[in-house]
């Protein structure tokens, strides 16, 4: 082989590396998040649960989450991360080619909640995609999908949302789901970079298990008198398995997306981590070898918000400013399922 000809197909090898394997270099252009008005305080639970304030903060960490306004729903958090995010990134909504949005807790079955937030917010030629199950992960999920959407020459920006009203799906009798849980809307814009930068890559796995779910209304139970009678309309959760799958499937998925790309934990400054619980974070931060405080934490103001969690860190650390240029970023989450996941990425 001719030396030119090596030397291409070696810097040709060495740039899919550099992007993830992706043929087009892909990376986040702009944030934003959106969390109710409604501020509900541990004092307000301990009030009507079999709990206390001390108990919910050494368990979880979460000293108030946010619920969403009666009269408002999913969709209206979506469109307003959306429309900070697109701002942010000097994008319009004619500007989008796709709109994502990762949630459980869609406005309704039917129609799509991705094209009820595509048509609010005018994005006349984006086709709308809902990731409707992957839970607390659906917002690795949904910008890995855009990622690999981006390879397509005609598509050129892709928005990316996670978004939960769990106040609508926890039970308000049952402490160990009502306290952990908040509603909040997280956005991306995702658009085509330089090289070397973006995503540089990820991991993806599941396990399956019935440790978190919703048993009834669905096709295996639909909903009747019966199933409201025993309360299986709203989410259930085994709260010793989340913490044993989580402890340890996080750690697992980063190190397996680092490794990819030759990195080790320690050169990683910022750690955008699934906010399911402080205590969490902190294990998986400790099994990694890193200082805690390279870890985003908005769960002890928001709670566990699902798809949202990673976007609530992640647009906290850019809007304070805390990310500059070529900084490496890793975005983990672990939802119901299990299904979990990691990106890599380094910042433009």
């Amino acid at each position: 082989m001719p030396m030119t000809v090596a030397r291409t197909a070696e810097s040709l090898a060495l740039s899919r590396i550099a992007t993830g394997g992706l043929r087009i270099p892909v990376g986040i252009v702009g944030t934003g998040c959106h969390v109710p008005s409604r501020v509900v305080p541990n004092a307000e639970l301990v009030a009507t649960l079999d709990t206390t304030d001390k108990w919910i903060r050494s368990r979880t960490g979460i000293g108030e989450r946010r619920w969403l306004e009666d009269g408002r729903t999913t969709s209206d958090m979506c469109v307003a991360a959306a429309r900070e995010a697109l701002e942010r990134s000097g994008r319009s909504a004619a500007d989008l080619d796709a709109v994502i949005v990762a949630t459980f807790t869609y406005d309704q079955p039917l129609p799509s909640t991705a094209l009820i937030v595509k048509e609010a917010l005018g994005a006349t030629r984006a086709f709308p995609l809902d990731l409707s199950q992957a839970a607390c992960a659906g917002g690795v999920y949904g910008m890995l999908t855009a990622a690999h959407l981006l390879q397509n020459d005609r598509i050129r920006n892709v928005l990316v949302i996670g978004a939960e009203s769990l106040s609508r799906v926890t039970d308000p009798e049952d402490r160990s789901t009502r306290v952990f849980f908040g509603d909040a809307a997280g956005a991306v814009v995702m658009s085509r970079t330089e090289p070397g930068f973006g995503l540089l890559s990820w991991d993806l796995d599941a396990s399956l298990s019935y440790a978190v779910e919703i048993p009834a209304g669905g096709a295996s139970r639909p909903t009747t008198a019966e199933t409201v009678a025993e309360r299986g309309q709203f989410l259930k959760m085994d709260g010793r398995t989340v913490w044993t799958e989580a402890t340890r499937r996080l750690p697992e998925s980063i190190l397996a997306a680092l490794d990819q790309v030759g990195l080790r934990p320690g050169d990683v400054d910022h750690y955008m981590l699934h906010q399911a619980n402080l205590n969490i974070v902190h294990e998986a931060m400790d099994a990694l070898g890193v200082d805690r405080s390279r870890a985003g934490i908005s769960v002890d103001r928001y709670g566990n918000t699902g798809a949202a969690t990673v976007f609530t860190v992640l647009h906290q650390a850019m809007e304070a400013g805390r990310v500059a240029p070529g900084e490496l970023v890793v975005i983990s989450a672990i939802g119901a399922g299990f299904i979990w996941g990691t990106l890599c990425l380094r910042a433009g």
